[in-house]
């Protein structure tokens, strides 16, 4: 579990990651495809994606709340106490 910045206020979410994304998740969380997380207020969608070490061209759809996220916006965009962060990589097939 990431902890916040002493200076900023902390808060939890919830991390989702599906399919190959779940690789990335801690051990223990794999099962569900989610975990909580302490964040600060001050991270944005970026900076909270950033200790996973996610490939960027896997980040593909990006939601809070079930609002898509555009890939512009994500540097900018930050969550409230008690939000859902889910992300998927690209998915193939027909």
């Amino acid at each position: 579990m990431r902890v916040a910045a002493h200076n900023a206020r902390a808060m939890q979410i919830t991390l989702k990651l599906f399919a190959t994304l779940t690789d990335y998740l801690p051990p223990h969380a794999r099962v569900g495809n989610q975990m909580a997380l302490d964040v600060a207020e001050s991270d944005s969608i970026l900076d909270i994606l950033l200790p996973f070490a996610l490939p960027t061209h896997l980040v593909h759809l990006v939601l809070v709340n079930g609002h898509y996220i555009a890939p512009e916006l994500r540097g900018s965009t930050y969550l409230k106490e008690g939000d859902a962060l889910a992300i998927w990589p690209p998915i193939a097939g027909g």
